[in-house]
């Protein structure tokens, strides 16, 4: 049986986009279906790849198809890819009508009406899919009928195989380009503890309640594994929040310097954890932490518990600092267009970034994203002026929602740039997500016009 898996996230990036641009989008691979690939290849099934970033057009795509006519497709989704994943299925099957099309992962999960009706899709697997995939292979060699949307079954993470890497046909690119190659990026664990309104309770619904992660010595011994195949330089661990689990990372600091390995790595936290556990920040530092990327989100207290981001303005400040004392870098998220945010409240978070004077700044106008409460918030009380998957991207670009002052927040933008760490701008300006995102996708615009207009008198002092 032919399986065919496809990485059909372009909506971003674009066709014959590999290893151009923003990296985490050009370059980085998709770790479900490199997990998804991994386990059914441990039952015997043998999965290839088409990589859309690879190919010129929708055409290339269509030969792609006709020429390995594939018996089983298996794509995987969050709310910003339905457009391209849509077009991918309506192709397959003017290829070949009996070619079986899954998809699986986020959007599948949180709203499977937007395909359950859909008659180029066969199955939809929910949750976590590789145990349900490989099940639902089995039975489709076998002839068996199963119903349209299939449960996923949640694995013992130690007992999933390391993700098949070798699914793609390139390196991934680091997360700065000071980094140095080759560069990976892992998962530890899956779910969040947190309870964000911007967020949740869309992971709970992937993932469950709880939090599950594979043991420390789990992700040790598939970097020793990368170590001898690919002789890794730097990495990132993608996990929402990491540093939640104080134990593990002790475990996983200790045991990364006891093997040797030197190689920078960035991960992802939070200011009030920074903030609690200084000690260990310390020790990270020694493992090799080169930068947090950390979500700070706003520099106002009414909007932090709006967010239910469960912090607080005095911890953005302190943690900033505390990630100063030690010399690790600071990657700033944060967003502007909140529901009920005001423009004084804006300013508070221009002069929090101001003040943190972050390494690395990925602003975001607010997107209501499907399966957070901020997004029933946004369709109870009427604001989303979202009318295409294709806008469902966490970008300083377009109108989200109602009642909000995009040009001012076009300024504000600019402004958040302009003040961050000078001896680190034109890096931020040149090779940051935000300004990436910036000159590649937008510069045909109104906002964008004006948005790289700003950048170029911040930089070139140009009129």
């Amino acid at each position: 049986m032919k399986i065919l898996l496809i990485h059909a996230s372009i909506s971003g990036c674009g066709f014959e986009s590999f290893s151009k641009g923003d990296p985490t989008e050009s370059s980085w691979i998709n770790h479900g279906l490199c997990s998804i690939s991994a386990y059914a290849k441990k039952n015997g099934f043998i999965p290839e790849l088409i990589d859309l970033r690879l190919l010129r057009n929708w055409a290339d795509f269509k030969l792609a198809i006709q020429l390995k006519k594939p018996d089983v497709v298996g794509l995987s989704m969050m709310s910003v890819d339905y457009n391209p994943v849509m077009k991918c299925a309506k192709i397959i099957k003017q290829c070949n009508k009996n070619t079986k099309i899954i998809v699986g992962g986020p959007h599948p999960t949180i709203v499977p009406e937007d395909m359950r009706g859909n008659q180029d899709i066969d199955y939809i697997i929910t949750g976590e899919g590789e145990i349900s995939f490989t099940k639902l292979l089995q039975g489709i060699k076998e002839g068996l009928q199963t119903e349209k949307i299939i449960p996923g079954i949640k694995p013992v993470l130690d007992e999933l195989p390391f993700i098949d890497r070798e699914l793609y046909s390139g390196h991934e690119m680091p997360i700065l380009p000071e980094l140095p190659q080759p560069f990976m990026t892992l998962i530890a664990g899956r779910g969040c503890m947190y309870n964000c309104s911007f967020c949740q309770p869309a992971e709970r619904k992937l993932f469950g309640d709880q939090v599950r992660r594979r043991s420390a010595d789990n992700i040790i011994e598939e970097l020793k594994e990368l170590r001898v195949k690919y002789g890794f330089k730097s990495l990132m661990i993608h996990d929402d929040c990491i540093t939640e689990d104080v134990n593990w990372v002790e475990r996983f600091c200790f045991l990364y310097a006891k093997e040797g390995f030197k190689a920078p790595f960035v991960c992802q936290s939070r200011a009030d954890l920074i903030c609690r556990n200084e000690n260990l920040i310390e020790k990270m530092k020694e493992a090799g932490l080169y930068m947090f990327i950390i979500g700070f989100e706003s520099g106002n207290q009414r909007i932090l518990n709006f967010l239910r981001k469960g912090t607080t303005v005095e911890q953005n400040y302190k943690a900033a600092q505390i990630c100063r004392k030690y010399g690790i870098k600071i990657w700033a998220n944060y967003m502007m267009g909140m529901p009920t945010e005001t423009k004084q409240e804006v300013q508070d978070t221009l002069k929090m970034i101001k003040e943190i004077s972050p390494d690395h700044c990925s602003p975001a106008f607010f997107t209501p994203h499907p399966g957070s409460d901020l997004y029933e918030y946004c369709q109870k009380h009427d604001l989303s002026l979202i009318k295409s998957h294709d806008e469902y991207r966490r970008n300083p670009h377009g109108a989200k929602i109602k009642g909000v002052d995009y040009k001012f927040l076009n300024d504000a933008l600019i402004h958040s740039l302009q003040i961050s760490k000078k001896d680190h701008l034109l890096k931020s300006l040149l090779r940051n997500k935000t300004v990436i995102f910036l000159k590649n996708r937008i510069k045909g615009t109104k906002a964008g016009k004006e948005i790289i207009k700003g950048l170029k008198k911040m930089v070139y002092h140009e009129k």
